[in-house]
């Protein structure tokens, strides 16, 4: 056993804290603040608002990776920290919220139980499968990325207000209940957020959908 693999076993754990400076852990947890805005406003029934909270908490999901990937110095701890960070966050801000939204929407009525559970259930496998196997051999995830559940939610409830309530609750558990399948499907598609040309379309897209609800409020 060399010295510098004893020094290192006798460096203590950093602090639970310390890695809330990290700034891609920030970035992380902005966007967890924004799927709490996104809950909240579900519940409260300010849905414009809610769609708001959802687009930008992927649009800080996507700038933590972007930043992680050109900073220097960040030691293997700090990466497997914040790779789990995000997994944890993940499962809130694109299974739980949107389930939370379907039930909202439908008046939580029961029948929408089985759609949010199956959403919760494939959702949480997706991100193990990923924390797993990681990306395929050709640089693709297996099953569509958890996190395109709520950009394409955000875009289809741009027509809630051409149906009615009662159907486009349907319209929405549908959507839900297939963005699901295919989060498990084998399916291959490509690392969208790892594309700065694809970032800069999200931060367009999220300022576009900003803009349409944010006019809805006012």
């Amino acid at each position: 056993m060399t010295t510098e693999t004893v020094a290192s076993k006798e460096l203590p754990n950093p602090s639970i804290l310390s890695y809330i400076r990290d700034l891609p852990n920030i970035c992380s947890l902005a966007g967890l603040g924004c799927t709490l805005f996104a809950i909240y406003f579900i519940v409260t029934g300010v849905y414009a608002a809610a769609m708001i909270s959802m687009i930008w908490a992927v649009a800080f999901d996507w700038a933590d990776g972007l930043i992680a990937r050109r900073m220097s110095g960040r030691t293997g701890a700090d990466r497997e920290f914040g790779g789990q960070l995000d997994l944890l966050i993940d499962i809130v801000s694109y299974g739980v919220t949107p389930a939370i939204l379907i039930l909202s929407y439908a008046s939580f009525d029961p029948a929408y139980l089985p759609i949010a559970f199956i959403m919760l259930v494939f959702g949480a496998i997706r991100l193990s499968y990923f924390s797993t196997f990681g990306l395929s051999d050709d640089a693709k995830y297996t099953g569509l990325a958890i996190d395109n559940n709520s950009i394409i939610i955000v875009f289809v409830f741009l027509f809630a207000g051409y149906f009615d309530r009662a159907m486009f609750s349907i319209i929405l558990g549908a959507c839900g209940l297939c963005l699901a399948i295919l989060n498990v499907s084998q399916i291959k598609t490509p690392k969208l957020s790892g594309n700065p040309v694809n970032v800069a379309l999200l931060a367009i897209y999220t300022l576009t959908i900003t803009f349409v609800y944010g006019w809805t409020l006012l």
